[in-house]
């Protein structure tokens, strides 16, 4: 017997406008929405597919009352695969998304932001192919 991991659920103030902002910062798409709750994810989950391997678990954003008031004790790592870490840098702050400190320091490879409700999260090394062709010699 095995479980799947199917869904993140992320507790929030506003749902709408948290999976706005993770689905433009991932390229996911709504697959759900009721009151007070919206689903995002990449593919649509069957139960068939589920079963069949491990795929992608979805995002499941839930209103609830209480703000965020500590650092999370769980975040995402996100790495862009068309740009480079400073230009998606760049793009996730004009998302709405801030710079924090956690307390990582200078030197580290990666970038900590914070999605519009507080959320932390991480931006690692770039996975976009190198496009930068040297000229012979």
């Amino acid at each position: 017997m095995t479980s799947r991991f199917t869904e993140l659920v992320v507790d929030c103030h506003d749902p709408e406008r948290l999976a706005a902002f993770w689905c433009a910062v991932l390229d996911f798409t709504v697959l759900d929405r009721s009151e007070g709750k919206v689903e995002i994810g990449s593919w649509e989950p069957t139960v068939e597919a589920v079963r069949a391997c491990q795929m992608p678990p979805t995002v499941v954003f839930i209103q609830v009352p209480e703000g965020k008031t500590v650092k999370n004790r769980l975040h995402l790592d996100v790495s862009p695969i068309d740009a480079d870490t400073d230009n998606e840098v760049a793009r996730l702050l004009g998302l709405g998304a801030t710079k924090v400190d956690v307390g990582q320091g200078p030197d580290r490879s990666w970038v900590v932001l914070a999605d519009p409700e507080g959320n932390e999260f991480d931006v690692l090394r770039t996975l976009a192919p190198n496009t930068y062709v040297t000229p012979p010699a």
